[in-house]
C-alpha cells in the first residue's frame, strides 16, 4: 500500500513568478551590456592594427567573443523564458546551460589563438605605439567596469548571466594588464611586455573558460550543486519523525538556480503522511533552498525487512538505502 505525492511547495506560484521577474531583468542586463561591449569593441580592434600591438588586438578580441557570448545569452534567456509545451515539458530552461558551455568553449578557442601569436611574437618582435595602446586600454577599461556593475545584480541569479560576468571580469583584468604594458612601453621601450601581456590575457581568459565549462557539464550531467551535500540532504530527511528509511533521492539543477529533488520516503503506516510530506517539504525550502520537490510516501511493509520493489532500481549513487 502505498501513497503518492508528486508536486512543489505551496510557495511554487510565486517562486515561478520570481524567476519570471529575475529573467526579465537579466535579459535587459545583457542587452544593455552588449550595447557597450559593441560599440567598444571595433575601436579596440582598429586600436591594435593601427598601433601594432598584439595584446591590444587580444583584448580586443576578448571583447569581440563578448559580444558573441551576449547575444548567445540574450538569445538562450528569451528561449528559457517560453512556457513549457508539447514534450518539452521542463521548458527550455537547459538553453541557458548550453549557451553557457557554447561561452566557456568560444573563451577557450580565443585563448589558443593569443598564446599561439604571443609565443611568435617572442621570435619575431614588433614596433608597437605605447602611447596609443594606453589611450584605448583605458577606454577599454572604463567600458568594461561600467559592465560589470549592470551585470553584478544578475550573477547570483543565473549562471547564463555569471558566464557574460566572468567575461567581462577577465577582460577588465586585462585591459589593466594592457594599459601597463602601453606604459612600458612608452616609457622605457620594453616590447616584450607586449606578448608577455597577452600571454597574462590568455590565461585569464582560460581560467574563466574552464570554470564556465565546468558548471555548465555539472548541470548537463545532472550533477547535485556544489554547495549541496546529497549524504546531508538524505540524514535531515531521515531525522524527520516518522520516516523510516528513504531511497530514489536525486538533486539535480534544471536551469539556472533551478534545483529540484525527488526521492521516496518509507514512513510508519500510523504517520499523518499529509502533515509529514508538510514536515518534509518546510526542512527542504528552509534548510537547504529546495522548492521544486516531487516526494513518494510509501508505507511501511509489516515484514521490516523487506525491501521496497523499487529501492534498487533507482539507487544510481551507490549510497545506502
Amino acid at each position: 500500500m502505498s501513497q503518492a505525492d508528486s508536486h512543489s511547495s505551496p510557495s511554487h506560484d510565486a517562486h515561478s513568478h520570481h524567476h519570471g521577474d529575475a529573467r526579465t531583468m537579466n535579459r535587459r542586463r545583457l542587452f544593455l551590456v552588449l550595447c557597450l561591449a559593441l560599440s567598444y569593441a571595433g575601436i579596440e580592434l582598429v586600436g591594435g592594427l593601427l598601433t601594432g600591438s598584439l595584446a591590444l588586438l587580444a583584448d580586443s578580441l576578448h571583447m569581440v567573443s563578448d559580444v558573441a557570448a551576449l547575444a548567445l545569452s540574450l538569445l538562450a534567456v528569451w528561449m528559457a523564458s517560453r512556457p513549457a509545451s508539447g514534450r518539452r515539458t521542463f521548458g527550455n530552461s537547459r538553453a541557458e546551460i548550453l549557451a553557457a558551455l557554447a561561452n566557456g568553449l568560444a573563451l577557450a578557442v580565443v585563448a589558443v589563438f593569443i598564446t599561439t601569436h604571443a609565443f611568435e611574437r617572442f621570435f619575431a618582435p614588433q614596433e608597437v605605439q605605447g602611447g596609443g595602446v594606453m589611450v584605448v586600454a583605458t577606454g577599454g577599461l572604463v567600458i568594461n567596469l561600467v559592465s560589470l556593475w549592470i551585470l553584478e545584480a544578475g550573477r547570483g541569479e543565473s549562471l547564463n548571466v555569471r558566464g557574460a560576468w566572468l567575461h567581462v571580469a577577465s577582460d577588465t583584468l586585462a585591459s589593466v594588464g594592457v594599459i601597463l604594458a602601453g606604459a612600458g612601453i612608452w616609457a622605457f621601450g620594453w616590447m616584450w611586455l607586449d606578448p608577455t601581456v597577452s600571454l597574462i590575457v590568455s590565461a585569464l581568459v582560460l581560467a574563466s573558460a574552464w570554470h564556465l565549462i565546468r558548471e555548465a557539464l555539472d548541470v548537463l550531467m545532472e550533477t547535485a550543486p556544489s554547495h549541496l551535500d546529497p549524504g546531508e540532504i538524505r540524514d535531515a530527511l531521515l531525522d524527520v519523525p516518522g520516516v523510516s528509511t528513504l531511497h530514489c533521492l536525486h538533486v539535480w539543477t534544471i536551469g539556472s538556480g533551478e534545483i529540484s529533488l525527488s526521492s521516496h520516503l518509507v514512513v510508519d503506516p500510523i504517520r499523518d503522511t499529509d502533515q509529514l510530506l508538510q514536515t518534509v517539504r518546510n526542512q527542504l525550502a528552509d534548510r537547504f533552498s529546495i522548492e521544486h520537490t516531487t516526494i513518494q510516501i510509501e508505507l511501511a511493509a509489516a515484514d521490516a525487512g523487506e525491501d521496497p520493489a523499487c529501492g534498487e532500481a533507482c539507487e544510481p549513487s551507490g549510497l545506502p538505502a
